[in-house]
């Protein structure tokens, strides 16, 4: 069964030329939201015959270890082993609220299309995620604004219990510092198990109970989520 490497809103500056042509990118990813963070980056180059995920498709076992748990060790030998490149874990951890990190260089050899992936935490399974971003040839810089998507596979019960493991229930940890505890769950009627546009969190007031583990004064979001600056050279 083939392997597919899964869109996002994109604002670029300049006339744009594409071709199969190398270029030398450096790439900085902005946190935009309030109280989030984002787990380790996995920057990658690839062919546009693969995806590291599509909206609208089921997400792939290496989706969903990344979505759910942040781990994207199994993501990062997918692209090798397609011979795309990466830069994994550019900001050496955690990337807070309004924090960015910069000056990622990435050499795309033969590669023609910029993918990249991080959870959102706190979070059941969200996950940052720009789609086959077509590299452009025409030196200059260009700024893509990047929404988050919800993995489809799990239920967004907002409850913090420590887990992180594929197709265990729960949210890993608030790495703020900022999250409740003893929440009953958030009553997740959604159908949708195909990658989607994540729909937010709805959070509570209550750190001590409530139906929901997350702060709605802190944790809440409207997409985009992060930008992207990629500069062609």
């Amino acid at each position: 069964m083939k392997r597919t490497l899964v869109s996002a809103s994109v604002l670029a500056a300049g006339l744009i030329s594409f071709s199969n042509v190398a270029a030398e990118l450096e790439i900085s990813v902005t946190n935009l939201t309030h109280g989030n963070h984002f787990t380790p980056l996995l920057i990658a180059a690839h062919d546009s015959a693969n995806h590291l995920f599509q909206v609208g498709q089921m997400a792939s076992p290496e989706i969903q270890k990344m979505a759910e748990g942040g781990d994207i060790a199994d993501l990062d030998a997918l692209v090798s082993s397609i011979n795309g490149v990466t830069s994994a874990n550019p900001a050496m951890g955690l990337l807070n609220a309004g924090a960015s990190v910069s000056n990622v260089m990435l050499d795309t050899g033969d590669n023609d299309v910029l993918s990249i992936v991080a959870m959102v935490l706190p979070t059941n399974d969200a996950f940052v995620g720009l789609d086959n971003w077509v590299i452009p040839t025409e030196a200059g810089t260009y700024t893509i604004y990047v929404n988050a998507y919800d993995a489809g596979t799990e239920a967004n019960d907002e409850i913090i219990n420590g887990g992180g493991m594929s197709g265990v229930p729960g949210i890993p940890a608030a790495p703020g510092g900022d999250g409740g505890e003893n929440a009953t769950g958030v009553m997740d009627n959604a159908t949708n198990s195909y990658v989607h546009v994540h729909p937010g969190v709805l959070g509570d007031t209550d750190p001590v109970g409530g139906a929901s583990d997350l702060d709605s004064r802190i944790h809440r979001w409207l997409n985009p989520v992060a930008k992207v600056v990629v500069m062609v050279k």
